[in-house]
Order: C-alpha cells, then sequence, then structure tokens
C-alpha cells in the first residue's frame, strides 16, 4: 500500500508532538518551535499558519507561517515573523515540497504580496533567492573559559578585559525593564523602531527558561542587557544593546563574553551570534570576535508583487527616515516605534 500523505493545519493540541519533532529534526532551530505560533497570535494578532505532514499517521514534516499585514509594509506570508530562522523541517524533499507547495497555494488564497522562507541553507531554485545580503555567525565553544577567551582574537579579547577592568558585573535578570531601556536607546541610534515591551514579556513568558536575559552594570548602574535563547546545546543572543556609556566602558565586549562563560556553565556547546546583514557595523563586530559568517537564503514565492520586498536599512529610500529616527528623543522613539517595528516582522 502507497505511503498516505497529509498536510493540514496544527492545532494546540499538535503542540507538544511539534516540538519534539522540531528539537529532533538536524535542522530544527529555536525559531521553528509552535510557542511562535502563540505569541504573534496574541501579541500582535497576527494569524499563524503553522502546517503539518503527516504519514501514516505519524508527523513527518512541519511548516511555521505567520501571516503579517501592516499599513505601511504591506500584506505578506513569513516562515517565521520576528525570527532570523524558519522554513521547512521534513523527513524528505517529497514532504517538503508537499508542504511547499500548500504553503504556496495558502498565499494565493490569503491575496498576500508574498511567501517567504528564511532558510539557513538554500532550498528551492524555483523561487527568487536574496543571496549576499544577510549572514549567521555560529562558533563551537568549550567548557574551559580560559579556551573560550584565548579563541577570541587579541583585540577583541583586551577589550573584554577592559569591561573587566572596568569593574563591570553581569547578573541574570528577572524582568525586561533594564533590557528594554538599554536595547530600546541602542537601536534609536541605529535608526530603528523598538519593538513593544510586551513582545519582550511575551517571549519570556512563553519559552521560560529556554530564554534568559543577563543585565551589565557599572558601579550599580545598567549600561547593558541582552535576551539570549537556549535551543538544544546552542544559545543565541538576539536583542542586545547599551547606553550610550556603554562604548567607553566596552560593556557589549563584556557582556557578550558574560553570556558565553554562563553558557558554556549551563552546558552549551554552540555560540550562536545570530544574523547580520552584510558590511554593517554588527557583521564587523562578529567577525571582530573571530566568527566567520555563513550566508542564509531568504527565498520568496512572489503573488501580488512584482518583485521581492527591500525592508532593509541599506535601502537608499529608507536613509532619510533612518537619519531622522536617529535625531528622535528615546521617549518619542519609545512611543511611536513598536507601531511601525509590528510591520517589520
Amino acid at each position: 500500500m502507497a505511503d498516505e500523505i497529509r498536510i493540514r493545519t496544527a492545532t494546540e493540541t499538535d503542540a507538544q508532538a511539534w516540538d519534539a519533532y522540531v528539537v529532533g529534526h538536524a535542522h530544527g532551530s529555536f525559531f521553528h518551535r509552535y510557542g511562535w505560533k502563540r505569541l504573534i497570535e496574541n501579541t500582535y494578532r497576527y494569524p499563524g499558519h503553522y502546517l503539518l505532514a503527516e504519514r501514516n499517521g505519524s508527523l513527518c514534516g512541519v511548516l511555521p507561517l505567520g501571516e503579517v499585514k501592516h499599513l505601511l509594509f504591506g500584506h505578506s506570508l513569513i516562515s517565521v515573523p520576528f525570527c532570523v530562522y524558519g522554513g521547512v523541517l521534513a523527513d524528505d524533499d517529497t514532504i517538503r515540497g508537499r508542504l511547499e507547495s500548500e504553503a504556496m497555494a495558502l498565499a494565493e488564497r490569503l491575496g498576500v504580496s508574498h511567501l517567504e522562507t528564511r532558510n539557513e541553507h538554500p532550498m528551492r531554485d524555483d523561487w527568487q533567492r536574496k543571496d549576499g545580503l544577510y549572514v549567521t555567525f555560529k562558533r563551537e565553544i568549550s567548557d574551559d573559559h580560559d579556551a573560550n577567551m584565548n579563541a577570541i582574537p587579541r583585540k577583541q579579547r583586551a577589550m573584554v578585559r577592559k569591561g573587566i577592568k572596568a569593574g563591570l558585573v553581569g547578573e541574570l535578570d528577572d524582568g525586561v525593564e533594564h533590557l528594554y531601556r538599554a536595547y530600546s536607546e541602542s537601536v534609536r541610534n541605529l535608526g530603528t523602531p523598538v519593538f513593544p515591551k510586551a513582545h519582550f514579556r511575551a517571549i519570556r513568558d512563553e519559552f521560560g527558561e529556554d530564554v534568559d536575559v543577563v543585565t551589565v552594570r557599572h558601579e550599580g548602574e545598567v549600561v547593558a542587557s541582552v535576551m539570549n535563547y537556549y535551543f538544544r546545546d546552542q544559545v543565541l543572543p538576539f536583542y542586545g544593546g547599551g547606553i550610550s556609556a556603554a562604548r567607553n566602558l566596552a560593556a557589549n565586549d563584556f557582556m557578550y563574553w558574560e553570556v558565553m562563560r554562563r553558557a558554556a556553565e549551563r552546558g552549551c556547546r554552540v555560540f550562536d551570534f545570530g544574523r547580520s546583514k552584510v558590511d554593517t557595523g554588527s557583521y564587523s563586530f562578529k567577525k571582530h570576535w573571530g566568527f566567520e559568517p555563513e550566508p542564509l537564503s531568504y527565498e520568496y514565492y512572489l503573488v501580488k508583487a512584482s518583485e521581492m520586498p527591500d525592508l532593509n536599512p541599506n535601502n537608499p529610500k529608507y536613509r532619510l527616515f533612518i537619519n531622522a529616527w536617529k535625531k528622535l528623543p528615546v521617549g518619542v522613539s519609545r512611543m511611536i516605534g513598536p507601531w511601525l517595528a509590528r510591520g517589520l516582522a
């Protein structure tokens, strides 16, 4: 009897099996977890269309999708909104193809401008693909702190030690208030709208012990903070930033060293420095830490759009907006930024 393959929309009753599949799949990531569906639906009121494949009744593939609709930034179907990795996880290419075909049909029914999958590796040559824009940075770490310190190139290692000498102290933070204050100032300085504070609270509430916040203080005052994701033996510092005083104190370098040190003690063996756009400040920072860029393959199936979206700070048409945003008072950016940021999924 031929295998019977069924594609359907996952429901809350599938959450446990979905997550078990993600953890067990070689290409599974923190961003494939079912909790993101709850988060984008409850925090942003964006529908989650989480597709599940079954072969003869057994789960054999998943494709998480979020439907984003914003007055300025349009209507899209993304795997996964507010995340840097996504796309299909499947037992084989047949299952992958069936899930992607269902996603294409869903995109047509919804009338979106495009369907986007945020893959770590190329998947489809018949979709459009952004090459050379995004990269990720990953490196193995040791349980030996001295080995990890010595693996940092000399100049950057000196910056970490500068922060230590300045008396910086790292601590695990139970809340998001310090993170939000430091991160919102940092992204304002980059000309980027900040997410609502509820976004960060929701991440902590949804993923529990698989998320923490490391906050750095100088003489008792918060100067930097970062939210970190944990998945299998990996740590991914995701939302991080510092106030203006952080630069002279080398607080960001110290902060990421603190994350690495704590993650190694937790048993992590991979430090995922996350996504950056090529030739940006964060790209250079991560290279200076001795991490080598690995290209990401963001792929697009166009429905109503005639070309791939370009919501990219390097796009010249956003230059005036970015320069103006950098000059906003931080308090103002915190008030109006969240409405804009919800469309930058």
